[in-house]
């Protein structure tokens, strides 16, 4: 049986300690505390910082040659403490590394910069176990090394050169990940990861184009995303010179004031670019927050001259060099067509394109029109209106309070409308609405839609349908719901419209 003193000569044995410290530092780090890269590091340099003063303690000093004079099994006893020592050394300073680069970067931005620090390190700490543990000339290792190097540098030249452009890339950080990318050669997407061989770009058709660092490194690449997510889109639009081009000046910023897809700051902007006699043109320049949404921003921007062009009575331009003849073809048709006012605004509005031409022209017979001066209120957030009310000309704002948070849910151009929740449903208006510019409006009152709601069904399934997009977004916007629960509301929503109209 093992004595007191055995087992005190055991606990003493400073291979066992080390073995002991060394087993409990890979468990706390690598076990424990794992996935908490901070406390990791702080375990690790302090399991490295404790190795360090027992083998010192010991006399072991891990960065010199072991003593000469020493028995075979103490050689390798200190052979397999120093071996420990110096793993330990590596995977702290790897550690820092890490720690680093998830601090001043994002992880998978500085993955292959991060791999690159890593293998130095690892292969310093073999080189340091060759020296200092075999005691190996180091020197002629690394000579004859070298040579074999040279062999596999020839037969990988194509391989070598992607790696060390992406070193470089890494190195000089032209992109991220997430950052959009468009390449000389016509190729546009997102990056979504960096290896040591290429960069995988996302497309908008979903499909992941591999780039090699050797081509990207010397293709003329533009950052779409940098200096700031936000992007910068430019339209260019030409209409009829049929009124001061001052006047189309202010249409289109009117269009750029009610996109609810398009940055305030800095300030959109409307440049007059070309003068003639077939066309006036206009260049429209306004920023979104990322490029993602550049499309819907764009059609968006379209939609909106087109409806604000219409009520603004101006007529757009056949393209250049459409010929004479064609811009001739449209120079006798009437600028608003033979309907009026209201009723062109009841044929533009797919709410009312189930009705026929008599159901129309009955229905815009008792439409009224309304002003508002820029500023004015046109409904105050809350109050149940009993008339549809739609916007003619102008820009309106919707804005949310709740207390002295204000939350805008949107903007209303020609041919929007709002009052439909009070109209059918009784509910309040969900935000007040403001007038941006001078906004024209007609009325449509309850009594007099009723009677067409009855003999057109169709109408009260578009009101829920329009409804429930509009709760939908409204809360999807405040952050009260994702914005999936908008179909399941269309059902109850059609029941409740067709019993108060008794469809």
């Amino acid at each position: 049986m093992l004595n007191y003193t055995d087992i005190l000569g055991v606990v003493a044995d400073p291979i066992v300690q080390t073995g002991v410290l060394a087993a409990a530092g890979a468990l706390v780090t690598c076990v424990l505390l794992r996935g908490h890269p901070t406390r990791r590091l702080v375990g690790q340099l302090t399991f490295f910082w404790a190795l360090t003063v027992l083998l010192l303690y010991h006399g072991i000093v891990p960065y010199e040659p072991g003593p000469p004079n020493a028995s075979t099994l103490q050689r390798i006893f200190i052979g397999i403490a120093k071996v420990i020592w110096w793993i330990n050394a590596a995977w702290s300073l790897i550690s820092i590394v890490r720690v680093f680069l998830i601090f001043e970067r994002q992880p998978r931005e500085g993955r292959l910069l991060q791999d690159l620090v890593v293998g130095v390190i690892y292969v310093g700490a073999i080189l340091s176990v060759v020296a200092y543990v075999f005691n190996a000339p180091v020197g002629t290792l690394i000579a004859t090394s070298g040579a074999v190097a040279v062999i596999l540098g020839l037969a990988l030249q194509s391989t070598l050169s992607d790696v060390f452009s992406g070193i470089a890339l890494n190195l000089a950080r032209p992109y991220g990940i997430g950052d959009s990318l468009e390449l000389s050669d016509g190729i546009e997407g997102k990056v979504v990861e960096t290896n040591w061989r290429a960069t995988h770009l996302l497309t908008g058709a979903n499909d992941v184009v591999v780039v090699p660092n050797s081509d990207l490194a010397k293709a003329r690449l533009t950052n779409l995303s940098s200096p700031e997510r936000s992007h910068g889109v430019t339209l260019t639009v030409r209409f009829r010179p049929t009124t001061a081009p001052s006047a189309m000046v202010d249409v289109m910023r009117a269009v750029l004031l009610s996109s609810n897809s398009i940055l305030a700051d800095p300030e959109p902007a409307v440049q007059l670019v070309s003068l003639d006699a077939n066309a006036v043109g206009l260049k429209l320049s306004f920023r979104v927050a990322d490029i993602a949404v550049a499309a819907n921003a764009k059609s968006e921007i379209l939609d909106l001259i087109y409806r604000h062009a219409k009520a603004a009575g101006l007529v757009l331009s056949p393209p250049e060099g459409a010929g004479i003849a064609l811009a001739a073809s449209h120079t006798d048709e009437p600028l608003f067509g033979q309907h009026t006012t209201p009723r062109r605004l009841l044929d533009a509005i797919a709410l009312f394109a189930s009705m026929t031409e008599d159901e129309k022209e009955a229905l815009a017979s008792r439409m009224a029109r309304r002003t508002f001066r820029k500023g004015e209120i046109l409904a105050e957030q809350g109050a149940v209106l009993k008339s549809l009310m739609i916007v003619r000309s102008g820009v309106a704002a919707v804005v949310r309070r709740d207390g002295v948070r204000e939350t805008e849910l949107g903007r209303l151009a020609p041919g929007d409308f709002f009052g439909e929740g009070g109209f059918v449903t009784g509910a309040g208006e969900s935000g007040t609405i403001q007038a941006l510019t001078f906004v024209v409006v007609y009325e449509i009152r309850q009594e007099g839609l009723a009677p067409l709601m009855q003999e057109r069904p169709a109408i009260a399934d578009e009101l829920a349908s329009l409804l429930s997009k509009r709760n939908a977004a409204e809360t999807l916007r405040l952050g009260q719901s994702d914005g999936s629960a908008g179909t399941r509301t269309i059902p109850p929503l059609r029941a409740r419209i067709r019993h108060l109209f008794n469809i």
